[in-house]
């Protein structure tokens, strides 16, 4: 499941497909528990919002739970109809994502140009204080991702269903739901990602005080 992606932060303002590109800002990784900079509409005007990846768990708020939303329930999960419902949901310009099959190898996906994925929020008070939460919609895996096996990934929505899902072209809510489907026939790079190796500590001499400590 995914629970990495990287992103251009300047990439959010272009709040549109295809203008992302232009920005020339380094790469910064989001994982669980980071704000992501998450694309809304709000009176026919698009703006970036930050928000917390992760909503918080009802026994203890400190911990994200859930993380992600199933696009086939979505609609019908109490944590999540509402925001639905309500017009709640956002987008999040990636440049990759990652996916981690049940052995816990993470698999970095890298599409050929920026991909909007599919979020919903809420707001909740955390102790007097108000806190905006997202969580990432997933579908059912495509062909490549099976492979890995995983069978779920982002819900990448369509350029021309940007729109709709944000709210700007009213539409009902089984039309908002359509706009969640599994995207085949990609030619993304799929590569293993690499952890970095701890490096081993000298053994400490009077020489290396440091080594001490």
């Amino acid at each position: 499941m995914c629970g990495k992606i990287r992103a251009k932060p300047g990439w959010a303002a272009a709040v549109s497909p295809g203008g992302a590109a232009a920005s020339d800002a380094e790469s910064r990784v989001y994982r669980v528990m980071n704000d992501l900079p998450v694309i809304v509409c709000d009176g026919g005007e698009r703006y970036v919002m930050p928000m917390r990846w992760g909503f918080p768990d009802p026994a203890d708020p400190r911990r994200p739970r859930p993380i992600h939303a199933r696009a086939e329930t979505i609609d019908v999960t109490p944590s999540f109809a509402a925001a639905f419902r309500d017009g709640q949901r956002g987008i999040v310009l990636a440049e990759s994502f990652n996916e981690a099959p049940e052995d816990g190898a993470q698999h970095v996906l890298t599409p050929p140009r920026p991909v909007g994925i599919a979020v919903v929020w809420r707001r909740f008070e955390m102790g007097g204080a108000p806190l905006l939460a997202c969580v990432m919609v997933t579908v059912a895996a495509n062909a490549l991702l099976r492979g890995l096996p995983t069978d779920r990934m982002p819900a990448i929505l369509d350029a021309a269903d940007w729109a709709t899902w944000l709210g700007e072209t009213p539409a009902a809510p089984e039309a908002v739901k359509a706009c969640l489907k599994t995207v085949e026939g990609v030619r993304w790079t799929m590569t293993r990602e690499e952890r970095a190796a701890t490096a081993r500590r000298a053994r400490p001499t009077v020489s290396d005080p440091p080594g001490l400590f």
